[in-house]
């Protein structure tokens, strides 16, 4: 078992509301300041106490009148380093930070990629001494701005990330409980049938191709995204998307469940040229487009702090934008 350290215990009696809940979702109803995948984590480094016991799973159904105890962990420094890497910056206070992520931008440190993330220039910008607004949230076990929702690297689009702790949980728990608006545009190859739907299809690791997701019958995690053709395109569509969920990939892999990968995306859609009789500078331009067609372009939550509503928009940036133009020009 770990080794206690001096952080103050935290406990609670559980009551018959409680009763036959996973006890990762009873905690959270417990200790509201504190998020569930913290509490998971916790649970799996043997630091909650049920009954005297050493709780096993987060999974483990609990019952009335059980004790708990837990011994939470200091956040840890960030191995990040701060960059000075310039940010779209949409909103910005004590609170949280809401940006507009360029394509090609990785939103946090992983294997084999240390530096140019967004939270390396994250810990630059709210570490800088002249910004009025500084501060990192110290949630999920490490001092780094509060990464709550991610958008791949090459999807361009809107994204917040909490400062304090408190603006973590509140803004995670309206993305678990479904409630923050996320709205995208894409470029689709063909034209959606019907028009407007709903796709539903769990979503998990694709059986054979391991660094690809899919929509699965068994392991996946439930998933479902309402779209809406907006204009159709000849052979392509612009369309918009709206989440029900939050899942890896999950509109690419949606659209591509359905028949319609979006355009340029170079691990769910077949490489593919630009038809022969497009004149060449057409060509060129779609050629030249190698990344999904993507973008968050609405963006709408409840301000942690102050319970406004707050709803944010950006239109797509120039490569989308010059992708479409090509393609209602080949339309006509």
């Amino acid at each position: 078992m770990f080794e206690l350290d001096e952080t103050a215990p935290l406990t609670t009696l559980l009551h018959a509301d409680d009763a036959g809940q996973r006890l990762d979702k009873a905690l959270c109803c417990h200790f509201p300041d504190l998020t569930r995948s913290t509490l998971q984590r916790w649970i799996k480094e043997e630091r909650v106490i049920v009954d005297h016991e050493v709780a096993k799973l987060p999974s483990q159904k609990v019952r009335v009148g059980q004790h708990i105890i837990i011994y939470p962990s200091e956040p840890e420094p960030s191995t990040a380093l701060p960059e000075e890497i310039a940010l779209e910056i949409l909103f910005e206070d004590e609170h949280l930070i809401v940006l507009n992520k360029p394509a090609g931008m990785v939103v946090h440190p992983g294997a084999g990629v240390n530096h140019g993330t967004l939270v390396n220039a994250l810990l630059y910008h709210c570490g800088t001494p002249d910004n009025p607004h500084g501060g990192l949230s110290g949630i999920g076990g490490v001092i780094r701005p509060g990464i709550v929702h991610r958008l791949d690297k090459e999807t361009s689009g809107i994204m917040v990330a909490a400062k304090q702790d408190h603006a973590h949980i509140h803004l995670s728990r309206q993305f678990e409980q479904r409630t923050i608006g996320r709205r995208y545009l894409a470029l689709t190859r063909g034209i959606p049938q019907p028009a407007q739907g709903r796709i539903e299809g769990a979503i998990g690791r694709h059986p054979i191709h391991r660094t690809k997701m899919a929509v699965v019958e068994q392991g996946g995690r439930a998933a479902a995204t309402r779209y809406k053709v907006l204009e159709p395109l000849g052979q392509f569509a612009l369309i918009r998307c709206r989440l029900e969920s939050g899942r890896t990939h999950q509109i690419r892999v949606h659209m591509t469940h359905i028949g319609h990968p979006l355009v340029g995306d170079p691990l769910y859609g077949a490489q593919h040229k630009a038809p022969s009789h497009w004149p060449p500078l057409h060509r060129q331009r779609f050629d030249q487009f190698q990344r999904q067609a993507l973008h968050a372009h609405t963006l709408t939550f409840i301000h942690p702090h102050t319970g406004e509503e707050m709803s944010f928009k950006r239109p797509p940036p120039a490569d989308f934008r010059q992708l479409y133009e090509t393609l209602a020009a080949m339309a006509q």
